[in-house]
């Protein structure tokens, strides 16, 4: 029970700060709308989503070990960005960024504790959770379905004369990646391959 928790606690955390981090973007960028909605804050009870904050979770980390997450979305207004042509782009793209700069920084501590061997199991095991469900967090939001971060760097190169692509997706994305999470056994196989990868590359080492 304890790790169930102690799993919960970072993916939520890491889960804010990821929504944080799109708030505090499009704050700079002009919008302040996240600010006025009290969601520039670390305060868990903000962001939770009932599905992607709690269900999901412990349904995952129950089931296979290992989950997702994801806090409920700041709201934006990309209408009151300075840059109206990659605004969007910026403020998809930071949450991913701020989850990999959490996995870079543990990441490197890690690499540099294992290099000194000065080193102990329990804390190889919690750097590892909290680097590893970084860069799930990162490599899963970069899909390109929505409603994750991907789609919205997707659709600002996607030309107009694939408009019904844009809005099939818009419409079914959601389904899409339900249908991919629990019913697509090789989605996660891709997805947890891709992850061992970028975290042997940060570590030096294998996780867990």
């Amino acid at each position: 029970m304890a790790i169930v928790i102690f799993s919960l606690i970072v993916l939520l955390f890491s889960a804010v700060i990821h929504e944080v981090s799109h708030g505090a973007v499009a704050d700079y960028l002009g919008d302040p709308t996240a600010k006025y909605a009290g969601r520039l804050t670390l305060n868990p009870l903000k962001h939770l989503d009932p599905i992607g904050s709690v269900i999901l979770p412990i349904l995952l980390i129950l089931t296979t070990g290992r989950g997702i997450a994801w806090a409920k979305p700041v709201p934006i207004n990309p209408y009151n960005f300075r840059d109206r042509k990659y605004g969007t782009l910026k403020v998809a793209i930071a949450g991913p960024v701020s989850n990999l700069i959490i996995a870079l920084f543990f990441g490197l501590l890690l690499r540099i504790l294992i290099s000194l061997n000065f080193i102990l199991p329990s804390i190889y095991s919690t750097f590892s959770f909290i680097i590893y469900i970084n860069i799930l967090l990162a490599v899963f939001n970069l899909i390109p379905i929505p409603p994750l971060d991907g789609s919205h760097i997707l659709f600002i190169f996607l030309p107009d004369s694939i408009l019904r692509t844009k809005i099939f997706l818009e419409q079914f994305g959601f389904l899409i990646l339900l249908f991919l999470i629990f019913f697509f056994p090789p989605f996660f196989n891709i997805l947890n391959n891709v992850t061992d990868g970028i975290f042997t590359l940060i570590v030096g080492a294998p996780p867990f």
